[in-house]
């Protein structure tokens, strides 16, 4: 049998970041291999998961990524059991490489699972990356949900994350040209646009976005409200609901956060004409932890 030293001991925290013991019982279960030790404590990580399968993971970080051309940007959620888990370093840096991992793929993601398989670097993947987390925290780790968009003409990018770390938004609007794109007056429309998504938490950029079952739903419950009004000016009062209903869940039509004298729509159209052409918001996504 192989004598494990406290130096082999040491490599092995090092690389998974294990208790001593974890990493002296792995070293003498795999007869000194560093490698199958590595495995193996990657295993219990798994086993860990397993166990704790039902646990909510109601804590966890938002991030966002934005790539050097500002052609391609994600916005990402890892997730935890508690906020202790989500502030420890290894957890941040877990999620910085997720992030990274996502903007960098050569084909975007489609599922988590998409995702726990991407290249994280120095060979690990995401997966093997948020397995060390749940290793060495004992926690559920998951990766949540996750956005990536595309520029692929003229319009810009954008993301923004509250201070909290819980809550962000990715917004891609697209331009007449890239000068428009470029003009200050369009940087500031960006940033107000993602921080009144985040606050405000539309549904849809327009109304022909809106699911056509929760029309549906909505609006037999507006008629219901009205059954007893004479039938001739129940339509419209129906209508006169769903326009109300529309203005709370639809990005355009929504009073902007800012100054709710004027609709987002409206917004767009003035911070047009200031950069010299047309603002069209092609779509946003919005994350929430818990």
């Amino acid at each position: 049998m192989t004598a494990i030293s406290a130096t082999m001991v040491k490599q092995l925290r090092d690389r998974t970041g294990q208790a001593m013991m974890d990493c002296k019982k792995a070293l003498t279960e795999t007869d000194g291999d560093m490698e199958k030790a590595v495995d193996l404590l990657r295993k219990k990580g798994m086993a860990v998961m397993e166990k704790r399968g039902g646990r909510e993971t109601k804590e966890g970080r938002v991030i966002s990524k934005i790539r050097e051309d500002g052609k391609r940007a994600v916005l990402a959620m890892l997730c935890s059991e508690t906020d202790f888990t989500s502030k420890n370093d290894d957890f941040l840096q877990a999620s910085e490489l997720m992030a990274d991992a996502i903007l960098n793929a050569s084909v975007n993601p489609d599922s988590v699972e998409a995702v726990m398989n991407l290249d994280a670097g120095d060979g690990k993947t995401v997966g093997s990356v948020v397995n060390e987390i749940i290793s060495k925290t004992g926690e559920k780790v998951t990766v949540g949900d996750f956005a990536c968009f595309e520029l692929t003409g003229s319009g810009k990018l954008y993301s923004y994350v509250h201070f909290n770390g819980k809550v962000g938004t990715l917004l891609q609007i697209e331009t007449a040209d890239d000068a428009v794109a470029a003009s200050d007056a369009v940087q500031t429309l960006v940033s107000d646009l993602a921080m009144h998504i985040t606050a405000i938490n539309p549904e849809s950029v327009t109304r022909e976005d809106v699911d056509p079952e929760a029309v549906a739903r909505e609006r037999d419950v507006a008629v219901s409200q009205v059954k007893d009004k004479p039938a001739n000016i129940v339509d419209k009062i129906v209508d006169g609901k769903m326009n109300k209903w529309y203005q709370q869940i639809v990005l355009l039509e929504q009073p902007f956060v800012k100054d709710d004298k004027k609709t987002v729509t409206q917004l767009l159209d003035e911070v047009g004409k200031e950069a010299g052409g047309e603002i069209t918001v092609k779509c946003f996504r919005r994350l929430q932890i818990g």
